[in-house]
């Protein structure tokens, strides 16, 4: 009997097959242990993505969702409000431009990369992926420098879930209560002081004198937060693991560092850090001859569309000159990530630098520690060996 638990070990450490299985024999399954149908099929999640009518995000998105969150954030709202939230947050988003920042993303790369050199084995998370990413996300958001390595810890605790009970622990609920209070008083401060950063453009954004309330001000910071260092920090992991378990591809992207935007989407549909999200539907439907009642949970399997065959040939293959136009690394729809810019930049700059340092490195565990989350898939560690 198939069983599909996004709880469990075997999941995070290898979806692949599973996700094959559940295209090719379960296109719509239910699965006991999530309480939630699971869509597997790239055409089938667009449709869905795009249907927000009916795969609402308003009571959640994430597979395991955070207490006080849905209903109030850019990624937990349906249009008219999600329309209004996504004005306001882009509004700020253009104000603190990719150009201010990309000197300042380069700069970050190159001396995290540059303090390894020498090393001949490091774990790539700890020594230059975290490093990088916490310092870049404190530099766009204009957090405190010095703050770095416990906002980090408490992002990655607050995307995590306990396999066992299949729910946010207490220490995951702790370091979402923690963050939201150290948040608060960076606004605060912001609100009092406004610097060229995007809590303060949060802070004062306006469309035809329509502003951003307190609490979605610091939802909204939390959420980038979270999404910042977790999903970011995920993918330039996964990046990192394809880059070494593909040696081709590396080399061509030392040489040409112009590959690297092509490597970059690639990535993104081959291995992304965000698999799985949900939707709650608001009516019956018939798919697949199941009937979803309204109510119902829907996982959108993203991992599984993005190795599709009947979108993507030869899905498992890794090819940096595929060009997977309509990936699912980035989700889709209404709710596609708004941060696309800056994480494509951000992951692009960072390898330049770093294969100015490392040109060539390959893993060295065979089995990786993967980070126990329903929604994201990242390894905890990923020990590299400088040749």
């Amino acid at each position: 009997m198939f069983s599909f638990d996004p709880y469990s070990p075997a999941i995070d450490a290898d979806p692949f097959p599973f996700y094959k299985t559940l295209r090719d024999e379960h296109p719509c399954f239910w699965s006991p242990e999530a309480q939630m149908w699971i869509l597997s099929r790239y055409a089938d999640i667009v449709s869905a993505g795009q249907d927000w009518q009916t795969y609402s995000s308003a009571k959640g998105n994430l597979m395991t969702e955070l207490p006080n969150r849905a209903g109030a954030t850019l990624g937990t709202t349906d249009p008219p409000r999600h329309d209004r939230l996504r004005g306001l947050i882009q509004h700020a988003f253009m104000k603190r431009n990719l150009e201010s920042l990309s000197g300042a993303i380069r700069d970050i790369a190159a001396t995290t990369a540059e303090a390894l050199r020498g090393q001949t084995q490091f774990d790539f998370i700890t020594e230059f992926s975290s490093k990088f990413t916490v310092r870049v996300l404190f530099a766009a958001l204009g957090l405190p420098l010095g703050d770095e390595q416990q906002v980090r810890d408490q992002a990655v605790l607050m995307v995590q879930s306990d396999p066992r009970t299949r729910a946010k622990a207490p220490e995951h609920i702790a370091a979402y209560n923690w963050m939201q209070d150290y948040a608060s008083k960076v606004i605060a401060e912001r609100r009092a002081r406004p610097l060229n950063d995007l809590i303060s453009h949060f802070s004062m954004a306006e469309i035809d004198g329509d502003r951003l309330d307190e609490r979605e001000v610091l939802l909204t910071t939390t959420t980038l937060i979270m999404a910042g260092i977790e999903s970011l920090g995920g993918f330039m992991s996964m990046f990192a693991l394809n880059m070494a378990d593909h040696p081709l591809a590396r080399t061509q992207c030392v040489a040409n560092p112009a590959l690297l935007v092509d490597a970059v989407e690639e990535s993104l549909r081959y291995n992304t850090s965000a698999q799985r999200f949900r939707r709650c539907l608001q009516k019956d439907v018939t798919l697949h001859g199941q009937t979803l009642r309204e109510g119902d949970f829907v996982c959108l399997a993203y991992g599984s569309g993005n190795r599709d065959e009947r979108q993507f040939p030869n899905p498992d293959v890794y090819d940096i000159t595929r060009k997977p136009r309509g990936h699912l690394g980035f989700g889709g729809g209404v709710h596609a990530c708004l941060g696309t810019a800056i994480a494509r930049l951000s992951v692009k700059l960072a390898f330049e630098e770093f294969h100015k340092v490392f040109p060539n490195y390959r893993r060295v565990q065979e089995q990786l520690p993967w980070m126990p989350s329903s929604t994201f898939r990242s390894p905890m560690r990923l020990e590299l060996e400088i040749a």
